[in-house]
């Protein structure tokens, strides 16, 4: 596309960019809190025991109303929280054709049409209909679910293939783990297909649960009665003992604050925050609090993934070598495991043979792997990466020995091949 072209079209379909839905304040989330039958009739009782100068009873009142506010608060926080990570997916930069001159632009400024040249590391900048791969592959996990990245190609799908049988595309916010390819731009910003994600995610309704349907219709009953009943006796005492208003007043409403259950707001608020503290050791976010009486329920989740579910970490399990074979031990990208023969510690020769085949795994990889914030994380093919595990777990630094061999050049994995 020439410039003018593109200033055009960007004008036309926007900003490629996620737009961000209009966030409730941080006060405004803390005040919806109280929107609870039961948290009205605790305010209301709070309001009378101050007036009756009851203050331990009105401080016990509205510490269970703040911190019931608090926790639900907190949870909001986590899951709009977890919204803004999918708008932050789209890539920052991307290598586009202009003009016929290659050139490095925002990713913002990307419009339909535009020619995407992708390489080895790049985040796919927007949806593209790709016209050229060479050993293209693209992890997709993020959008699929698949733990192992797609080999890419440029031959035409049928219309109606599902997404993850698309190789002809390559979607916004996936990676490319390996080879070389140029694709057009077919979509951008909301129009792409982490965009239309994002988007249903903004839309869903927050439903009631089963557990608050009972509590808004238990405390409807319960501000009924105890309102009846404090008129009735109100009445009783005036009319018929001929007390004097204003004491039958008093015990009127101490009649109503006795009878408002206190402490079920406070048993109820804590025994959903300890399971949702359960969940989010599980990174699981539970944005309400009621939702953990739902999944409580929950016996089947159905999930639209195709092939397994697993935590998209590969791991050597056991190595062929010499005749030998070799269990590896430990799960993922943590290299905290060992390399045994028939469960126990192979002998040196074993060992040596181990170090020298590893040696060569490492230098016949692309990937990286590094430690953050107490994680390990990984750069490139999950494959690789499971290569490089097994290493550390043989003894073989990955750093060392790439400084110790520094590669000069290479023969790409080709998928005729099939080695490096």
């Amino acid at each position: 596309l020439s410039e003018d072209e593109a200033a055009r079209r960007l004008e036309q379909f926007g900003a490629n960019r996620l737009c961000p839905t209009q966030r409730r304040s941080a006060l405004m989330r803390f005040v919806l809190q109280f929107h609870n039958v039961l948290i009205y009739v605790l305010l209301a009782a709070a309001v009378i025991t101050a007036l009756l100068e009851h203050w331990v009873d009105t401080a016990v009142i509205l510490g269970v109303v703040v911190i019931n506010a608090f926790i639900g608060f907190v949870q909001e926080g986590r899951a709009e929280r977890a919204l803004e990570e999918i708008r932050n997916m789209l890539s920052l930069a991307a290598s586009v054709m202009r003009g016929g001159k290659r050139m490095i632009i925002p990713a913002e400024r990307l419009v339909p049409g535009d020619v995407v040249l992708l390489q080895s590391g790049d985040k796919v900048p927007a949806d593209l209909r790709l016209v050229q791969v060479k050993n293209l592959q693209a992890q997709e996990a993020a959008l699929t679910g698949e733990s192992l990245p797609v080999e890419k190609s440029s031959e035409p799908v049928p219309e109606s293939a599902q997404l993850g049988d698309r190789a002809s595309m390559a979607y916004s916010g996936t990676l490319i783990t390996y080879g070389q390819g140029v694709g057009v731009v077919v979509a951008t910003g909301e129009a792409t297909e982490i965009g239309r994600i994002s988007t249903l995610l903004a839309e869903v309704e927050t439903g009631s649960t089963p557990l608050l349907d009972k509590l808004a219709h238990f405390g409807r009953w319960l501000s009924f009665v105890i309102i009846l009943a404090s008129g009735a006796l109100f009445a009783f005492g005036v009319s018929v003992r001929d007390y004097p208003v204003s004491d039958m007043f008093l015990a009127a409403v101490g009649f109503a604050v006795a009878a408002i259950p206190e402490g079920l707001p406070a048993v109820l608020t804590i025994t959903l925050a300890i399971g949702v503290e359960r969940m989010a050791r599980r990174n699981a976010i539970i944005r309400r609090l009621p939702a953990v009486e739902t999944l409580g329920s929950v016996s089947v989740i159905c999930s639209d993934k195709t092939g397994t579910l697993t935590r998209n970490e590969m791991t050597v399990q056991a190595i062929a070598a010499d005749g030998k074979l070799f269990t590896v031990t430990g799960a993922g990208y943590e290299p905290e495991g060992e390399i045994l023969l028939q469960g126990r510690q192979p002998p040196r020769s074993c060992r040596a043979l181990l170090r020298q085949l590893m040696r060569g795994a490492v230098l016949c990889s692309d990937a990286a792997l590094d430690r953050k914030d107490g994680d390990w994380r990984v750069d490139g093919d999950p494959t690789e990466a499971a290569l490089l595990v097994a290493a550390l777990k043989a003894g073989v630094d990955p750093g060392q020995e790439l400084k110790a061999w520094p590669r000069t050049d290479v023969i790409p994995f080709e998928s005729e091949h099939r080695f490096m």
